[in-house]
């Protein structure tokens, strides 16, 4: 995920903790196994290239492992075949799946205006001056750039957008962002 000046396409997400999400099973696509995956990361070339493993995370079923035999891009989607999967019937099954890789598989990003989600959720959101606004619970990722909800005591999250003027500081040694709103943007979500 790159921090921009302005609003940025999508980026990689995570639900926190030791995996990040790479895709969502979507639905199934033909009579051969294949799933139509919806992207949740920057690099699906690497995450989704054959021989990749990836875990699927579904309700009311234990995590499977499964290997991707191959892909390709098809309406916006991904259509990913797994070993696992080899007929429409196996591939059903995964309907609706999360696709997960460990966060200790990612490498750092090289550019520090780069980050993965999983390392800015959590990190404390303040003020230029210092005062705490609260936490950033997630990265939201929309089609007009990345916001923060940052969880506020008392109040409803605020979305803040993700872009340099408005979030002029990751630290994440320090476990926190600044962010230096415009007039009226925490006051928005006021109920």
């Amino acid at each position: 995920m790159r921090r921009p000046a302005a609003p940025a396409p999508r980026a990689t997400a995570g639900p926190g903790g030791g995996d990040v999400l790479v895709g969502i099973v979507a639905k199934v696509h033909g009579l051969r196994g294949e799933l139509a995956v919806e992207v949740r990361t920057d690099s699906p070339e690497e995450r989704f290239a054959a021989g990749s493993v990836l875990r699927a995370r579904r309700r009311d079923a234990p995590d499977a492992t499964l290997t991707v035999e191959s892909s390709r891009p098809h309406s916006g989607r991904l259509l990913v075949r797994f070993r696992e999967a080899p007929d429409r019937t196996k591939a059903e099954e995964l309907r609706g799946a999360q696709l997960l890789v460990p966060t200790a598989e990612l490498t750092p990003p090289e550019d520090p205006e780069e980050f993965h989600v999983h390392q800015l959720e959590g990190l404390r959101a303040e003020l230029p001056e210092g005062t705490v606004l609260g936490t950033v619970r997630e990265v939201v990722l929309g089609p007009g750039g990345d916001l923060l909800a940052v969880a506020r005591e008392g109040r409803p999250d605020a979305l803040v957008p993700f872009v340099t003027e408005i979030v002029p500081t990751i630290d994440l040694e320090g476990g926190r962002v600044v962010v230096d709103p415009p007039e009226g943007l925490l006051d928005l979500d006021t109920p």
